[in-house]
């Protein structure tokens, strides 16, 4: 066995390391996700960072006649109004980044102290709006689902068939599903114990599962609580009468819809801050367009012989 050299003949590795340059990404976030409702649903613009939805009011008393052949009297009618309609307020996930301005002078090379700064942050802010999307007690998708359009698993399970009852709460144009990561993991399972797998379909270039053609679109920001979680179904668009985003347009120091950036100046201990501002709401335009299945069991694997 040969013994370990006492000395060297040649440069080694940690002295040889002191001329070279490390090749640096920039700082990795795990809590970064594709935010897949975000990118789904379609988004408007309001005025004054208000949305009024007008409904219909008592529409099943409008009148129309099919016509025959003959003189008979051609029935009267008028579409009336809701007289207070729901109004959509914006809301607003707002954070100050500070940066010393030693700091980005001095160790902005090869990457800006600043621009990173302010792209962790906004990161941060996106995935806490799409959080807002769904479970803001004031707008979000789960506390404002009408009490019709929530069903219940017979068995408490995420099975085919409460998927299809789903479908038949929101049968007019479905978008997607959305659903917990861990909740879609449970449906393929229960796809998988009755021999139906769920086929995939690939949407901005990533495979999701799909059932009776519409794709499962999946959000960490759905809540599990106990080994229960929901699973939604949503129509999209204002013309569909569906589910759409809000933002503000043109604001000061815009950076990407609904999103601001402004600098607030340097204090006397020389720190740079930035507020940095998001501006976002959701409405449900008319109540058959989300419909959500409640509580269902996502623990329950199955054992095959």
């Amino acid at each position: 066995m040969s013994e370990t050299p006492t000395h060297f003949t040649a440069l080694g590795d940690v002295a040889a390391r002191q001329l070279a340059n490390a090749t640096k990404t920039v700082p990795q976030m795990v809590g970064i996700s594709p935010r897949w409702l975000v990118h789904c649903l379609e988004w408007l613009p309001v005025e004054a960072g208000i949305l009024r939805v007008n409904r219909v009011k008592n529409e099943e008393r409008v009148a129309v006649g099919c016509s025959a052949r003959d003189e008979r009297e051609i029935p009267q009618t008028f579409v009336d109004y809701e007289e207070n309609p729901r109004e959509y307020m914006l809301c607003a996930v707002n954070t100050v980044v500070d940066v010393h301005t030693r700091i980005s002078d001095l160790y902005s090379s090869p990457h800006s102290q600043i621009g990173e700064q302010l792209r962790l942050s906004i990161e941060v802010i996106k995935e806490q709006q799409e959080s807002q999307l769904i479970t803001s007690t004031e707008y979000g998708l789960l506390n404002n689902i009408a009490p019709s359009q929530r069903i219940q698993s017979a068995n408490g399970l995420p099975t085919p068939d409460a998927m299809d009852s789903l479908v038949a709460k929101v049968w007019k144009e479905p978008a997607f599903f959305l659903a917990h990561p861990d909740t879609i993991a449970a449906f393929g399972r229960e796809c998988t114990r009755r021999g139906v797998p769920p086929a995939t379909v690939t949407m901005v270039g990533s495979p999701f599962l799909t059932w009776r053609g519409i794709p499962l679109v999946p959000s960490n920001k759905v809540p599990v609580e106990n080994g229960r979680s929901s699973i939604l179904l949503l129509r999209v668009g204002q013309s569909r009468q569906g589910v759409v985003g809000l933002f503000q347009p043109n604001l000061p120091g815009e950076q990407s819809m609904g999103l601001s950036v402004r600098f607030m100046g340097i204090n006397d201990k020389a720190i740079a801050s930035y507020l940095v501002s998001l501006y976002c709401s959701l409405a449900i335009l008319t109540d058959d367009a989300v419909a959500v299945l409640e509580n269902v069991d996502i623990t329950k694997f199955h054992k095959y012989d």
